[in-house]
């Protein structure tokens, strides 16, 4: 047991972007809790081979985005607002968590988020696998598993959607986030093409985000984004058709605090991608609880369908769950699993929760009080979780694996 454990009264640091607002909550929520504000480690230190821990502290690690600075260091460019280099960033940025784990473990320090948690959860393509392999119900792809290849460009795009009968698929950066790249893409016949996506080319090719979602409609526009998408490796699944709540598309986010959903948010938008950012906005819950039981379904499944998804990152305290309803609101999939997923300003947790009144980093010190254990020893202690799918045999794998195209589980 750590000296953090054995104390009843962790002390905290949190490794981030110290002016963050994310910094900011989880500090707000440390000092709500009557301890000590925890000590914020850089990630321009970690970055630097500066980043030092003190003996039995307990660590969480926090999202590197939103500072210029670091984001050069990561991604090897100047603008934040490239799409590019997303593979530069992956492989740099796990790089920095395993010399975080190092560094606390160097300390006897432990951790809130498992660094092989984080790697995976930072590869759509692993993370869909993780999921699929552990039986969350999940979109199909032919991008994930032990024997999907890599996507080279829009010729393996269009194959693949065509061999595995994908008129509608998603394709995403395989590293992207915040829908940095993605493309919503859909055929209608022979040179019939369209895509939804908010990445902009400038006029010298390269690639950028914008906030705004635009429509292209020619195979040759699509397939040149496409093509210079491919190099940082790309993910498809198919493009399920989602339920709507007053005319919007809507899916949730749900934060997943030591296995147990905590909180909800609804997002709705007119476009295929919900994301607030880009003119996305927050719905009606109550609305969606009592769609899903007009439905004959059951809420507390859907929140279980996050639970197992969670459990797929056992070492890891808090994750971000996106769930899809689909049409009529009894079935859900799972999108995606966010480490860093938590980002929900003022929204307190759902009733029964044991998270009421907390806000998600209110409800992660919550759960570290409860049970210290929730940190994970570093070093040769590292605790290996029982994730889903550990061991399964190939055989395993395929008893698991139900029709997948109807794997957007019913609620009973």
């Amino acid at each position: 047991m750590s000296p953090s454990a054995s104390s009843g009264r962790p002390r905290l640091a949190v490794v981030g972007i110290p002016a963050n607002r994310r910094v900011g909550l989880f500090q707000d929520a440390v000092r709500a809790a009557g301890l000590p504000a925890a000590r914020t480690v850089s990630w321009l230190e970690v970055l630097r081979g500066e980043a030092a821990f003190l003996p039995g502290e307990t660590v969480r690690i926090d999202s590197p985005g939103e500072d210029a600075e670091v984001d050069t260091l990561l991604r090897g460019g100047g603008d934040p607002t490239r799409v590019e280099g997303s593979a530069r960033w992956y492989a740099r940025f796990t790089s920095a968590v395993q010399e975080v784990a190092r560094a606390a473990a160097v300390a006897g320090a432990t951790l809130l988020d498992d660094p092989r948690d984080i790697a995976v959860m930072f590869d759509k393509r692993l993370c869909h696998a993780a999921l699929d392999t552990a039986g969350v119900p999940v979109p199909d792809s032919p991008t994930s598993g032990p024997d999907a290849g890599p996507v080279r460009g829009w010729t393996d795009v269009r194959r693949l959607m065509s061999e595995h009968r994908m008129p509608r698929v998603f394709v995403k950066p395989a590293h992207g986030s915040s829908a940095s790249g993605v493309l919503a893409l859909e055929t209608a016949g022979p040179g019939r093409i369209r895509a939804a996506t908010s990445v902009e080319r400038d006029e010298e090719g390269r690639l950028f985000n914008s906030l705004r979602v635009r429509r292209c409609t020619t195979e040759r526009e699509v397939a040149a984004l496409v093509d210079a998408l491919a190099p940082d490796g790309l993910h498809l699944e198919r493009w399920l058709p989602k339920a709507s709540q007053r005319g919007r598309v809507a899916d949730l986010r749900v934060v997943v605090v030591a296995g147990r959903a905590t909180h909800a948010v609804v997002r709705t938008s007119r476009s295929p991608m919900t994301n607030l950012h880009l003119g996305g906005s927050r719905g009606d819950l109550d609305g969606v609880r009592a769609a899903v039981e007009a439905a004959g379904g059951s809420w507390s499944a859907a929140l279980a369908v996050c639970e197992q998804a969670a459990a797929c990152f056992a070492d890891t305290l808090c994750v971000g769950v996106d769930l899809l309803p689909a049409t009529g609101w009894r079935r859900f999939a799972v999108g995606e699993v966010n480490a860093f997923g938590d980002l929900l300003p003022r929204l307190t947790g759902l009733p029964g929760s044991g998270a009421e009144g907390l806000d998600t980093y209110g409800a992660q010190v919550a759960a570290v009080l409860r049970d210290p254990s929730h940190a994970v020893p570093t070093g040769d202690g590292l605790r290996r979780s029982r994730r889903a799918g550990d061991g399964l045999t190939k055989n395993d794998r395929t008893k698991n694996d139900r029709t997948r195209n109807d794997r957007a589980i019913d609620s009973p």
